[in-house]
């Protein structure tokens, strides 16, 4: 089976990736080949390539994919010819029409779920489970900050804090997308550029502070959600859109009120089948009864990958980002 496939020789900008056809061989002893309906654009794709997150060069591209099963090796048991699946790694050669992966790399989609869907939603869905489920659970009534509320994971996170009963505040880079985070369910949005962040933070709860931040921005919001998180909370750090937060001072943390702070990896919380089970059905009975909405905010053909990269990076994406074979 040829496909063609993203690949980058050296870390940079965009303009690394390029594309090469292959022959990918027969599926061996627990591999299955699928076909690809539709990939998932990730920020750590972005990390990939520009080395923030270091890979093996020559190293190939994505890990988010939706598709069906075209064919299986010997000794696979959960998934057969024609089911439709869905991954978010490890194996990163998302950016192709085919992909040669193993079975316990795939999750079933349900009948209900197109596969655009699982492939806007999986990554991100599976990132807000463990986020809002593991990471820092606030319980109902209780005040969560979420940065970058308009952005996949963002609008993901709203909606689910929201389902559980959890009061949130929401930062955005416009007022058009801090009005999506409003009609999502939060209950505040505050202008991402405001000097004054932490302080309506402090001042929408009364002076306490969020029981957690969800910050996936990093550098360039690390001291507002140190600062807005009140006694003893969370903060999930959990991307870099604007930068890794480095050189933490642990005595910061017990100046704001003796904090807690995770850096999650999602492969560290779906690693054994029962994790990804539960965290999987979860995210698709949410998805079903319709109290978690995935917007596709925009679809760019395969081939069109660095541009996507370039938009992401730019903040000019909101919602879920699609690359199409």
């Amino acid at each position: 089976m040829r496909t063609r496939q993203a690949i980058i020789e050296q870390t940079g900008g965009p303009e690394v990736i390029q594309w090469r056809e292959i022959e990918l061989p027969d599926p061996g002893p627990g591999q299955v080949l699928v076909r690809h309906s539709a990939v998932g654009l990730n920020f750590i794709d972005t990390y990939h390539r520009s080395g923030l997150y270091p890979i093996d060069l020559p190293g190939t591209l994505g890990l988010e994919a939706a598709g069906t099963v075209e064919a299986t090796g010997d000794g696979v048991t959960h998934v057969k010819v024609g089911d439709r699946v869905a991954t978010f790694g490890p194996n990163r050669a998302a950016y192709a029409d085919y992909q040669l992966t193993t079975e316990d790399s795939l999750f079933k989609v349900p009948e209900g779920i197109s596969l655009e869907v699982a492939a806007a939603v999986l990554l991100k869905g599976l990132t807000t489970e463990m986020l809002a489920e593991r990471v820092a659970p606030v319980t109902p009534g209780g005040w969560a900050l979420v940065h970058a509320a308009a952005g996949g994971v963002g609008q993901l996170l709203v909606q689910w804090l929201v389902a559980r009963g959890v009061r949130v505040i929401a930062t955005a880079g416009s007022a058009e997308k801090c009005a999506r985070a409003l009609a999502l369910g939060a209950e505040h949005a505050i202008d991402a550029g405001a000097g004054d962040l932490a302080a309506q933070v402090r001042e929408i709860t009364g002076g306490a502070g969020v029981r957690a931040s969800y910050d996936g921005v990093g550098k360039a919001t690390w001291e507002a959600s140190l600062a807005a998180t009140g006694r003893r909370g969370v903060i999930a750090s959990f991307g870099n859109a604007s930068g890794p937060v480095t050189g933490v001072n642990l005595g910061s943390l017990a100046a704001a009120g003796s904090l807690f702070v995770s850096r999650p990896t999602l492969f560290d919380y779906y690693r054994e089948p029962t994790e990804r089970a539960e965290g999987s059905a979860k995210l698709w009975s949410l998805i079903e009864s319709g109290r978690l909405t995935v917007e596709i905010g925009q679809t760019y053909p395969l081939a069109e990958a660095a541009q996507a990269h370039r938009d992401i990076e730019g903040r000019r994406t909101t919602g879920s980002t699609l690359l199409v074979p």
